[in-house]
Parts: structure tokens; sequence; C-alpha cells
């Protein structure tokens, strides 16, 4: 063979699997019963692009689209496959039960296409918000997604091939759970709910012996008394925690030290089941362990004769899953002697906790990458943003959690769209904003509803032996007063903040030179029109055949 001919049938073969790519799509459901139609998905933010992975146990032609009814009727539609000439693709609608319509704009774009062991694997991006009315503006409530396929390249009636199924795309929630489901029960029994506006109740138990490792693949709260739970959190306890009780809590108990959370809900939230690759570890060498169940329960009207036994139910499976799940907790430093205060009478006062990964090495090595997933954004009353900045060498990277509109009665674990990956020497700040210009003194820092947190839990794999990062601004070091908000904040920001790093094993690390970094604007949406940028893209990705064309000339010349 030529030397031309050689270089083309090498480019011949890596255009065959380029664009095959593994886009690290972190959610997926079959949308057929029989599963022949598998689509995974993922996203960067709710103002950026949604990225799909269509596979279809078909070799001809495949449809994917939103519908407002589960049928043809104003759907936006995109139909491609992998032909006798190369791929093609295009972004359609449609009227009614008819051929539809190619959209003017094309707002999706293709970003592989490729056939593998009968199977058509389409992979395709668009914009989450866009600015043509023909499309389908794709929102964080349930939408009806329809798919249709043939068996071949000749787009047609699809006849029995087709379905319609309802998920949510930006909030994914969870599968039902079997009716034979192996489950633990970890509840509080009947305890007497004092008629205080906070009240924290604790109960440090074992749970049931598995003697091998099992994985935990779904958190399921168990409320009796909606109107006064708040939240509630298992932690996982040190070794020498060795005694039960069930009793108030941080009363100077052994059981104060078990901080290593296994799993939370707070209120707002529903059940939460993680990724079908990840699970959190029980049992195995961990069947002597202890837990600690922490509820805390919101009482403003200060009701008596309150009887609760509410609790967390733990689906969990033997069946071992590629991943262990870790839980960091980051943000502001819960309660310490230095008082951290929000000012009254503040339209926006932000607080700052800061997490400086580079400091595990101190209790854990080697540290690997952390791939986070999913987050658990909490403050209390006077909470109105939270953010969670991700920083790489001193600058921003991007966010690992946002919530413009903090909701105290809406929290719960949200998905992030797609994985985030921490590298060793990474920083995390977890910035809250808070409203309180309906109140006449300070709030403080701590653990009452009327007091201020400002946390994160993070969801990750793989897991390591890191319970908590937060960190608190060293307010000893203030040696003037302020009497505007604004200077006092700039005051409170420029202090260095003391950064408390603890392990399982209730072992820490302490760090008193940590700094505030300026954390960047959320990422707007703007409406543009996506037809040039999707051709172009198109053009350059789509069309092989006119790249191998061209290189050919070039080649033989």
């Amino acid at each position: 063979m030529s030397a031309p001919l050689r270089f083309v049938s090498i480019l011949l073969a890596w255009t065959a699997g380029a664009w095959a790519t593994d886009y690290n799509l972190p959610f997926m459901e079959y949308l057929d019963k029989d599963t022949l139609v598998h689509l995974k998905w993922g996203f960067d933010h709710l103002q950026g692009n949604i990225t799909f992975q269509l596979i279809v146990n078909t070799t001809g032609w495949v449809g994917f689209g939103f519908s407002p009814h589960g049928g043809m009727d104003d759907a936006d539609i995109v139909m491609g496959g992998l032909g006798s000439d190369g791929s093609y693709f295009a972004d359609y609608y449609s009227l009614g039960e008819k051929m539809p319509e190619m959209d003017k704009e094309q707002s999706y774009t293709l970003l592989s296409m490729t056939e593998n062991n009968g199977q058509t694997i389409m992979t395709f991006q668009r914009p989450i918000e866009t600015c043509d009315e023909k499309d389908f503006q794709i929102t964080a409530q349930s939408i009806k997604l329809i798919y249709a396929y043939g068996t071949t390249d000749v787009i047609k009636y699809h006849g029995s091939f087709r379905g319609t199924k309802e998920i949510n795309l930006l909030n994914y929630k969870s599968k039902t759970v079997p009716p034979d489901a192996r489950y633990l029960s970890v509840k509080v029994d009947k305890i007497s709910v004092p008629p205080n506006t906070t009240y924290y109740h604790c109960k440090v138990m074992k749970l049931e012996n598995l003697p091998t490792k099992h994985h935990i693949y779904q958190i399921e709260p168990e409320i009796e008394n909606q109107e006064v739970v708040h939240h509630m959190l298992l932690y996982h306890c040190p070794s020498f925690v060795k005694e039960p009780y069930d009793k108030p809590c941080y009363m100077g108990d052994m059981g104060d030290t078990c901080f290593g959370v296994v799993a939370s809900w707070a209120v707002g939230g529903t059940a939460y089941e993680l990724p079908e690759n990840t699970g959190i570890p029980i049992g195995g060498t961990d069947s002597d362990t202890y837990y600690r169940l922490e509820i805390h329960y919101n009482n403003p009207q200060k009701k008596e004769d309150i009887i609760d036994s509410s609790g967390l139910r733990l689906y969990y499976t033997d069946k071992l899953r590629q991943h262990d799940v870790g839980i960091l907790t980051t943000g502001v430093f819960p309660v310490s002697h230095m008082e951290y205060n929000v000012p009254p009478k503040a339209e926006k006062f932000h607080t700052y906790g800061i997490c400086n990964t580079s400091l595990f090495s101190q209790l854990v090595d080697p540290i690997p990458d952390l791939q986070v997933f999913s987050v658990l954004l909490h403050t209390h009353l006077a909470g109105r943003k939270v953010r969670v900045g991700h920083f790489r060498k001193g600058k921003q990277i991007d966010f690992l959690g946002v919530n413009e509109n903090y909701d105290f009665d809406m929290q719960e674990i949200v998905n992030l769209g797609n994985i985030k990956t921490i590298k060793p020497g990474d920083e995390i700040i977890v910035e809250c904003v808070y409203n309180t210009l309906n109140r006449t003194q300070s709030t403080m820092m701590g653990l009452s509803t009327s007091d201020e947190m400002c946390l994160a839990f993070l969801f990750y794999y793989p897991a390591i032996n890191i319970t908590s990062c937060t960190s608190r601004p060293n307010t000893t070091l203030l040696s003037t007063t302020a009497d505007q908000i604004a200077e006092y904040q700039s005051l409170v920001n420029a202090l260095p903040q003391v950064q408390y790093i603890t392990d399982a094993n209730s072992k820490s690390s302490l760090y008193r030179h940590g700094t505030v970094r300026n954390v960047m604007e959320t990422p707007t949406a703007t409406c543009k029109n996506t037809n040039i940028a999707s051709r172009l893209s198109i053009s350059w990705m789509v069309t092989a055949g006119g790249i191998i064309l061209l290189l050919l000339s070039i080649a033989i010349m």
C-alpha cells in the first residue's frame, strides 16, 4: 500500500471511532420497558448546555424529542442516523400526526454518531434555554420525552417503535423501589419533643449487623410530625464511641464527636437515590460501628405533647456498585468561641466558609481526585442565596452548587447535572447571603433555627476518610468596630480564616491563615441565536467525508 493510501486508511479508522467519546454523563434511564432505548444526559449549569446520548438497538434512524402531552402535537424533535453516506442529523418540530418539519433554527448540535454491536449511538447538545419559539423549553419540572426509531435509514412512519416517558431532566429524582427491597429503618422511638423553639435529639446506636460490605443506594425520610421535623442527619461515629444513648444532643457526651455524614434529609426534600454506579458503604469491617441519628425539631409555636418516631429509611444492596460515596461537610464552622454575627437591618450580608484541600494530606495520604455529583445547601431563616465556588491555583474554575433563590422550607439534595472534579490543592468557598431587614438584633452563627448556618454537603466518590472541612473568620483579631454594615462586611472578610479539617476517627487539623477569595458572578441566561454556531459545529464534526476528501487530495498530490 502506498504511503498516501496508508495515511487515508489510518484516517478513516480514526474518523469511525473518534467521536464515540465518553462524555461523562451522570444520569441515565431506559425509556422503554424492554430496555432497547437508553438515554444518558448531563449539563453544566441551568443557564448552559445540556448533552444527551441516545442509544437504541437498531442500525436505522433514531428520533428523540420533547412533547407537552406525550404525543406529536407541538413536539420538539431531533432525528438522525448513520447511513451509507455518513451521518445525518437535524432539528425538527411537529404540528401533529404527520412527518415533522425541519426547524429553520437548528438549535441542536451533533457531537457524534456511531453504530456498534447493532446499536445506534447518537450524542448531541443544545442550550437549556433557546430563543426559538419552536423549541421546547427545558425547565426543572418533569418533561414528557418521546422517542421513535426505524429499522432502515429511510425516515418514515415508526409503527410500534415509539414511546414516551416522563423525567425531570434538571432535577433528576429517584426511581421506584421494588417491593422486595431491603432497608434499614433508623428512627427515634416515641420521644417527647419539648415545647421549645429549637430542640436537637440524638440517638446513638448500632445498625443491623451486616457481616459483609453493602451499599446504601437510596435515602428516604420517615416523618411522623411534618410540622416540626426540620432536618435529620445520620453520622458515622469514631471507633472509641461504644455506648448507645437516646437523649438531647450536645450535652458533653462521647457521641457528640460523631460527625461523619452518612445520610441526610432537610425540610422540603424527598427520597434521594444515588447514581446507579455509586453507593454509601455500610457493614463488613464497620459492623461494630455506632451511628448517631440527629433530628432538629423546629417548634416556633412551642406546641406541647408532641410524641415523635421519625427517622430515615436506608435502602441497601449486597450487589456492590463501582464507587464508594463520601459526604464532605463544607462551609462555616457552626459553633466556636470566635463570634461570627450577621448584623440586623442588612439587605444582603455575605458570610464565607473556606476549604483548602491541600490540608487533607495532614490526615489522609494519598488524596485522589474527588468526583462531586450532588450537593445539599443549608442555611436557616435569613438565608437568601448559597453558592459554592470551586478554585484551582487561586482562580475560580466552576461552581459546585448554586441556589440564587434559597428557600428555608425547600431544602433537598440536588444533582449537579455533570460530575465536577476536585483535585488535590483545590479550594472550596461556600458563600451565603442573608437578609435581616426585619431583625433588630444581631444573628449569631449557631445551631438554633433563629441562629444562622452556612453549609454545603458535597456528595462525591471515591470516599476518603475526611468528613468535614469548614472555617470561621478569626474575629478575635477584629480590633475596631464598624458603624456601617458594608464596613463591617469588609473588615470581617479581610480577617484570616481558621480552617478545621476532621476525619472519621475525630482526628483534626487546624490552619489559621486561610483567605477568602472573590467569588465570580453567577452565569446568567442570554438569549442567543444558536443556528450559526450549530451549523459551524455540525459542518466540522459531521461531514467527516468532506474532511477526508480534502486530506486525500492533499495526500495524493
